[in-house]
């Protein structure tokens, strides 16, 4: 679906009705928000180049079923407290060229997230437990992959244990930032 200039109301009630996909990309549209009456059994959903601006908290209670969860090149700058709570099977999630200007809350209680983009955000600052639960056994699943490249974190600053589930230091991705 992706490169049709899809709007949130252009999608009719009940449009995918007795469907049952795995996989939905609807990028390069002109959408403001997370569709609401796409199919539950969605494994995949990409969102990627649209005009979202915010995640709120109603967006993602449908689809729980979501491993994979692309928002890409939006504009969001804000996603409300508890809704990732929403995708806990979520392993993978996009967040990169957005304008974030904090790590998402939510992420510590994923237990299958392995892998989050957040590069070419404005993130500013990295906390302690941002990523990684309180308490050990919590996480099911061990981050491969964190890109904070392109944010002006002040990376010399964040405290290695915002890190301590990660697999190795090898799969957090900083890098310098340049306006």
């Amino acid at each position: 679906m992706g490169g049709n200039p899809l709007e949130n109301s252009g999608f009719e009630p009940g449009a995918f009705d007795g469907l049952k996909l795995n996989y939905l990309r609807i990028s390069e549209a002109k959408l403001t928000g997370v569709p609401k009456d796409l199919p539950e059994t969605l494994n995949e959903l990409h969102l990627d180049h649209n005009k979202i601006q915010a995640i709120e908290l109603e967006d993602l209670i449908r689809y729980g079923k979501l491993a994979r969860l692309g928002l890409g090149h939006n504009a969001i700058r804000m996603i409300e407290n508890g809704s990732l709570a929403f995708v806990p099977a979520l392993r993978e999630l996009h967040l990169d060229h957005n304008r974030l200007s904090r790590v998402p809350s939510g992420l510590p209680s994923l237990r299958f997230l392995q892998v989050v983009y957040l590069h070419a955000n404005d993130i500013t600052q990295v906390g302690v437990n941002d990523f990684c639960p309180v308490g050990f056994g919590v996480k099911r699943a061990y981050y491969n992959g964190i890109s904070l490249f392109g944010n002006p974190v002040p990376y010399w600053e964040v405290q290695p244990a915002a890190f301590r589930c990660v697999t190795d230091r090898l799969a957090i991705q900083f890098g310098n930032y340049k306006k």
